[in-house]
């Protein structure tokens, strides 16, 4: 497994919109392992392959805490095919907005329809930090970040600060 370099804001990679995955292959699998590996180095609960520069509809989520035993999931082609009526507020934070978090308001469960590691089907049933973090991801895979669901201001600050840090970087 390799750890792989993380797509950081402002870079317009992490605007693309994912494309759906064909077959369920070794290759793939292994790029579901590399993400996972990259995700528990980061540390965090989960990953989109579009924040590791491949646009490809593959996220990896595990919400175990710490000192609790690991619980990779990986979900191929993931699709919200249902979602509450209620709301829930959650702190986010995002591998590619390092160091900035906002509360964010998701619907507070999901079903989410996806193939898994087997290339079977599988309807999840999220709530709480789950249903998160997989709305969160999902949205990676179409071109959206969390700070999208902020005020636009904040939303700005956020950008500039980012688009700043990279310039200075790339001096």
């Amino acid at each position: 497994m390799t750890i792989k370099p993380l797509i950081i804001l402002p870079d317009p990679i992490l605007r693309q919109v994912s494309k759906p995955i064909e077959r369920v292959d070794a290759e793939l699998l292994r790029l579901a392992d590399d993400m996972l590996e990259t995700m528990y180095d980061a540390p965090g609960i989960g990953l989109a392959a579009i924040q590791i520069g491949v646009p490809r509809r593959l996220l990896v989520v595990d919400i175990a805490r710490e000192g609790e035993e690991k619980q990779p999931q990986v979900f191929i082609n993931p699709e919200i095919v249902k979602s509450s009526d209620e709301i829930a507020v959650y702190e986010e934070g995002c591998l590619s907005i390092p160091e900035y978090y906002a509360e964010v308001e998701r619907p507070a469960t999901v079903s989410v329809k996806h193939l898994g590691r087997d290339g079977k089907e599988y309807v999840v049933e999220a709530d709480g930090l789950l249903a998160t973090c997989l709305q969160h991801e999902i949205d990676h895979l179409n071109g959206v970040l969390f700070i999208d669901h902020i005020s636009r201001l904040k939303r700005e600050m956020v950008i500039k600060k980012f688009t700043k840090a990279a310039k200075s970087k790339a001096v």
